[in-house]
C-alpha cells in the first residue's frame, strides 16, 4: 500500500517541474536533485521513464533540462505512479491459500482499498498539490 522511494522522488520532481511550468528555461537535473536530495543517477532514470510516458520533455545541451510535457492541471499523481509504480495486480499467481469464503472476503477488502487509493490519485493533479504547498516553506 505504501509507495517506493522512486515513486516519491518522481512525484517531488514532477512538482518541481510544475512549479517552474511557464519558465522559458528548462529545469536542470542537478538543480532538482540538489534541492530535494534525490540521487542524480536515480533521478535520470525516473525522468527518462516519465519522458517515455509523455509526461516530461527534455532539451539537450548546455542550456538544456526538463519541463512538463503538459500543463500541471492535466497531470495526476495516478499518471505519474502508473509509470513509476504500476498498480498492483489483484490476482495472485503464487497463491498458497485455498479459495475459501474468508479468503474471498479479505481480498474483497483489499480490492476496495486499492480502488479507493487509485480514485484519490486520479483526482489529485500537480496544480492541486502546488496550491496546497503555497506559503509552506521549511527552514532547517
Amino acid at each position: 500500500m505504501l509507495f517506493s522511494a522512486k515513486a516519491e522522488y518522481a512525484c517531488v520532481a514532477m512538482l518541481e517541474l510544475a512549479a517552474r511550468h511557464g519558465d522559458q528555461k528548462p529545469a536542470r537535473l542537478a538543480d532538482i536533485a540538489d534541492k530535494h536530495g534525490i540521487p542524480p543517477r536515480f533521478l535520470v532514470q525516473i525522468l527518462l521513464d516519465l519522458k517515455r510516458a509523455g509526461l516530461v520533455g527534455s532539451v539537450r545541451g548546455a542550456a538544456g533540462g526538463y519541463a512538463l510535457a503538459r500543463a500541471p492541471s492535466e497531470i495526476t499523481l495516478f499518471d505519474i505512479l502508473r509509470v513509476i509504480d504500476p498498480p498492483e495486480h489483484h490476482g495472485r499467481q503464487d497463491d498458497k491459500l485455498q479459495p475459501t469464503v474468508y479468503v474471498h472476503n479479505v481480498r474483497a477488502v483489499w480490492d476496495r482499498m486499492i480502488d479507493a487509493q487509485q480514485a484519490i490519485l486520479r483526482q489529485t493533479n500537480l496544480t492541486d498539490l502546488l496550491q496546497q504547498s503555497q506559503g509552506l516553506q521549511y527552514v532547517i
